[in-house]
């Protein structure tokens, strides 16, 4: 069951409205909010703890089936690592607050300080412990066939060649498991430094597996979603309108756009032998629209069925093919994989704090690790490297415009402007065909034939014709129709800072769902990000 299902449809219909009267809430339609997203508190009919209480059991219930139409059987598996992680976490807090016990006040400094040492490095090894625990779990299952097979590679181990194409062919691998051990690294790691445990597995758990980001994120931190999960609120009107337009957008995102551009690019990727130049090109820049209209569109739903329930995740993307550096880009592309990044490794690190020299070994090395995040391929390894090199080069060039204060000055006028911009998607994109093809020969394949590659005769025939029923030039028309919408509504976003307003919005989303309905592909492709 994904998003866009008709029978995700009736599984929100049935769980929102049951969530909000099984929770004892009275919607609040009638607040005064001049448009903006709200939340109000209002009285319940009985105690707050046992209101949080009914509501996390649902939660959890209703993620639990909606896994269990997936994967059911990797549903005692996620329990175990949620618990596991929850009473490490716990753990970590009882020896931090073991020197504050009233038997240790009489010490002196010196024993207090020393008894203080011995506690914290406990709670230092409980951290290792929890951080190598949620590493090994995501190595079993996404790295170790690639890893065997590097092995048989470099030392020609038949076992270990038996092993890897065991592993790929009998191993599944558990959907979302990237985001969850990342989720349960960043809980570690924030109690560590400081911020309370969670007081109930049920607690913890409904926040592990709240299912709209359980598969492919946001990442969401605990103590943001647990304050949004102990606050008593009423789903407002503008709440609600803002849910149901981001799930509107989403699915038109999805199955309207990324579907249909996803058709070609598989036709085209998945026969690179008879594709020319002109339609490489073409699929390169598809591949990029199509990745993003998938993903963001996969979040806009995810942020959307949480409002419905009450909750605000984190948003995941901010135009980010408009951004003038990679640094930029990466601000406001897969935002949460950002700062998870940011915050957990690069600070960690030591940021910038230790020179140039240093700062750029650290920001190769976050997107080297991103590379080998999002799969157990030589591809994405390389558009790691690739990335993590444009980073070093966006700081360098940083540096040297503020020594040539004529440089600096001119990547700010227009050409400048253009010049980087252009320079900056050309990079990304070009950088995505490894993210498409992680076989790095396959990918090769593509490079060597983006210049004075005819097309097979038939190709154009098979593809355009028969799988699309349009010519080449017709989609060129509609993908330069799609990047004028995009810039168009980034402008009016942006320049003009004008939004839609609630009662636009909400005329708008069953006009989204009837063109969809209408215009999409059938049958549906499934999300990219699922497989990370």
């Amino acid at each position: 069951m994904s998003f866009v299902d008709t029978l995700y449809g009736f599984f929100l219909c049935l769980l929102v409205p049951f969530y909000w009267h099984y929770g004892k809430f009275t919607p609040a339609f009638n607040l005064n909010t001049q448009g903006n997203v709200t939340t109000a508190k209002v009285d319940m009919n009985d105690s707050s703890e046992s209101t949080q209480k009914r509501r996390q059991c649902l939660l959890l219930l209703a993620s639990l089936f909606f896994y269990a139409l997936l994967q059911i059987y990797y549903i005692p598996f996620l329990l175990l690592a949620a618990f596991l992680n929850y009473r490490l976490a716990k753990a970590m807090e009882a020896r931090f607050r073991g020197c504050l016990q009233p038997q240790y006040s009489q010490l002196s400094n010196q024993e207090w300080e020393e008894m203080q040492r011995f506690w914290n490095s406990q709670a230092t090894q409980i951290l290792l412990i929890g951080i190598v625990l949620n590493v090994l779990i995501l190595i079993i299952f996404r790295y170790l066939p690639f890893l065997f097979g590097i092995i048989d590679d470099i030392l020609n181990l038949p076992l270990a060649q038996f092993s890897s194409n065991w592993l790929r062919t009998n191993l599944i691998v558990p959907l979302g498991i990237s985001f969850f051990t990342f989720e349960c690294i960043a809980y570690l790691v924030d109690v560590y430094r400081g911020a309370p445990a969670s007081y109930s597995f049920l607690q913890f758990a409904s926040y592990k597996l709240f299912f709209p980001k359980l598969i492919s994120g946001p990442i969401t931190r605990f103590h943001q979603f647990n304050t949004q999960l102990k606050e008593s609120q009423a789903l407002t009107n503008p709440l609600f309108t803002e849910g149901l337009w981001l799930m509107a957008c989403g699915i038109v995102k999805k199955a309207l756009i990324a579907d249909s551009l996803g058709i070609f690019v598989d036709l085209c990727y998945g026969n690179l032998e008879r594709a020319g130049s002109g339609d490489l090109w073409l699929a390169i820049i598809g591949y990029g629209l199509q990745l993003y209209f998938d993903f963001s569109g996969y979040v806009d739903m995810a942020r959307g069925s949480a409002m419905l329930l009450g909750f605000q995740l984190p948003e995941n993307f901010n135009s980010p093919y408009f951004t003038t550096s990679i640094a930029a880009f990466w601000r406001r592309w897969h935002i949460t994989l950002g700062d998870w990044l940011r915050n957990y490794l690069y600070f960690p690190l030591g940021g910038s704090r230790k020179g140039l020299m240093r700062t750029c070994i650290n920001l190769f090395l976050i997107m080297f690790l991103a590379g080998i995040w999002h799969g157990a391929a030589w591809g994405y390894v390389i558009w790691g490297i690739i990335h993590g090199l444009a980073l070093v080069i966006h700081r360098l060039t940083e540096q040297v415009s503020q020594v040539f204060t004529g440089f600096g000055r001119w990547w700010k006028t227009i050409p400048g402007t253009v010049c980087a911009w252009m320079m900056t998607q050309f990079m990304v994109f070009l950088a995505w065909v490894f993210f498409r093809l992680p076989n790095v020969q396959q990918a090769n394949l593509v490079f060597s034939r983006l210049f004075n590659h005819r097309a097979d005769v038939q190709f154009a025939h098979k593809v355009y014709g028969e799988a699309l029923g349009m010519g080449r030039s017709d989609l060129v028309w509609l993908v330069l129709a799609l990047v004028m919408t995009m810039t168009f509504l980034y402008l009016v976003k942006r320049g003009l800072k004008i939004e839609l307003s609630s009662s636009v919005k909400i005329a708008l989303v069953p006009v989204c769902i009837f063109v969809v309905w209408i215009l999409a592909p059938g049958g549906g492709l499934p999300y990219i990000y699922f497989d990370f």
